[in-house]
């Protein structure tokens, strides 16, 4: 019992423990359970701990915040709210439509790269509406890209393609990205590296084994620019062909 106060202590300390004179609301909280993740990810994040990170009883956490699945929720909406934030990132195309969409994709990749462990919440969390898809599932969000879109000369059914294409992309780059920066992603989590390749196995494969090296370094920035590149080569197709037909 005594070892696993200690254990808890530790996950819950930290230079930056909230003053108890700050008051209590949704926003400290929420702003607390990211900060926790941030540093010691999903899995040990409880209601009991968050509140012995905020210096208060985990049950005054239930006057704010009706559990730990919608405090996750308000977590997803805290990290997404932060594109508001983002300077970069347009609410509306000023200059063509494909500045617009690589401006709004490095935002949000660098929401995801901000809070790498977090980040899979996106994925998991539920979604505003059943016909949105993550990580751009955001309502207000949805509502820019497309309406950005129909100002560039997109009809619905380009715009609902180029969502479905765009969000598509994200997800799967960044989840692979997150991962590489500790993120727990299931069955996309990734393995420490022992140094030690007789020991994954990989000597049947010599091929594997000889491109070890290459294969491990991260090249995550620029595959990111090559597939955004790829995208909006699509996108564009998508438009001519509304266009001449």
């Amino acid at each position: 019992m005594e070892e696993q106060l200690d254990a808890d202590a530790e996950v819950v300390a930290g230079p930056d423990l909230p003053s108890a004179r700050v008051p209590l609301s949704e926003e400290r909280i929420v702003e607390a359970a990211l900060s926790f993740i941030d540093g010691h990810g999903l899995a040990g994040l409880t209601m009991r701990r968050l509140g012995q990170r905020l210096g208060v009883e985990a049950m005054s956490l239930y006057r704010y915040v009706p559990g730990r699945e919608a405090m996750l929720d308000l977590v997803v909406q805290s990290m997404i709210d932060q594109l508001q934030e983002d300077a970069e990132v347009l609410r509306r195309p000023e200059n063509g439509w494909q500045d617009f969409v690589q401006r709004l994709a490095h935002g949000v990749r660098r929401v995801a790269l901000m809070h790498p462990r977090a980040f899979p919440l996106v994925a998991s969390r539920p979604p505003e509406a059943p016909w949105l898809r993550p990580p751009l599932r955001n309502l207000d969000w949805v509502e820019t890209f497309l309406a950005g879109l129909h100002q560039e000369g997109f009809d619905d059914v380009t715009c609902a393609g180029a969502y479905r294409a765009f969000t598509s992309f994200l997800l799967g780059h960044l989840l692979l990205e997150v991962a590489n920066h500790g993120a727990d992603v299931g069955p996309l989590d990734v393995l420490e590296d022992d140094g030690d390749p007789s020991r994954d196995g990989l000597e049947r494969y010599p091929t594997v084994l000889r491109l070890r090296e290459p294969l491990s370094q991260d090249h995550a920035a620029v595959e990111f620019e090559e597939s955004l590149e790829e995208l909006l080569e699509r996108m564009a197709l998508m438009l001519s062909e509304t266009s001449s037909g």
